[in-house]
């Protein structure tokens, strides 16, 4: 289509100091009558491109024209940038390298001051980027990896598997992929990943259509609810954890939680990070369960 090759014609001189029209028809697959043709368009259409006649001359954009005059509007080129931007904060492989060329494609003023975005967490590592570029590569040629993998029951696991989907969810990515051992399609969280390998392996699989992050229904029916009671001094913590349909405040101004968690060392953990500023009012199983946890840090430390 015309309108295609425009595009790619502003495209290549943007990236190009000079190119002529033997060279553009070239690339494009057309005769030079065409390029001429579509350059006389483009002037029409306000694109600034002149012509240079000598050795080392050709086809050219005026100096300081972007692409901020003539294809995307302000918005549309503000939308781009600030996309890229929280891909690079989500540690993608090589963004930043993307955001600052696209952004030198627009306007200078797009890499505005008035925005920050930073999913990563604290001493976040340089081989979960590694990774990511590896899987990235796996996914697209489809082959099979194998890696160490520490899960949320603590117990280190080789696993062989088949990727097949990365998502990045809830401030950090994960690996969705095909487990060979267990015959079923897992989720891994890319920061318990360790000894990631590529194999020269190949497979066949696709990730299912409906496949969905949510719990399935048997983890649903293995989950108990749990009544916990918060104080009112993490009561920020609270709100950023659960939705507040969850959430009912007290008369002593202490906030009652109800939710569905299963029985299984992530929970336990994760209800001990709020130290002593939760108490399980039910299940009565899962008090003991905690119970039990704080006894033994206690003895640590007697």
């Amino acid at each position: 289509m015309q309108i295609d090759r425009l595009i790619q014609i502003v495209f290549l001189l943007l990236s190009h100091e000079h190119r002529t029209a033997k060279q553009l028809a070239a690339e494009l697959c057309v005769s030079t009558r065409t390029i001429y043709r579509d350059i006389n368009i483009l002037s029409i259409a306000g694109i600034p491109i002149t012509s240079q006649k000598g050795y080392g001359g050709g086809l050219s954009l005026l100096q300081g024209f972007s692409l901020d005059k003539s294809y995307f509007t302000q918005a549309e080129q503000q939308n781009i940038v600030q996309a890229l931007q929280i891909l690079k904060s989500s540690n993608y492989p090589d963004a930043d390298k993307v955001l600052n060329k696209v952004a030198g494609l627009f306007s200078h003023n797009l890499q505005s001051s008035w925005l920050e975005i930073d999913f990563s967490y604290w001493g976040s590592p340089e081989k979960e980027r590694n990774h990511i570029a590896a899987l990235e590569r796996a996914i697209i040629n489809k082959y099979v990896i194998t890696f160490t993998y520490f899960n949320s029951e603590l117990t280190i696991t080789e696993q062989a598997a088949e990727p097949l989907k990365l998502i990045f969810k809830s401030h950090a990515w994960y690996l969705i992929a095909w487990s060979r051992h267990r015959q079923d399609i897992r989720t891994y969280k890319m920061s318990r990943i360790r000894k990631l390998r590529i194999t020269d392996q190949l497979f066949e699989r696709e990730l299912p259509a409906d496949f969905s992050l949510a719990p399935s229904r048997k983890e649903e029916c293995n989950a108990h609810t749990f009544i916990l009671r918060f104080s009112e001094k993490i009561a920020y913590k609270v709100y950023d954890e659960f939705q507040e349909k969850y959430i009912r405040k007290l008369e002593d101004g202490a906030l009652e939680v109800t939710f569905r968690y299963q029985f299984n060392n992530w929970t336990f953990l994760y209800l001990l990070s709020f130290g002593e500023y939760v108490e399980i009012i039910e299940p009565a199983e899962a008090r003991m369960i905690l119970k039990e946890k704080a006894r033994k840090i206690l003895s640590m430390y007697e």
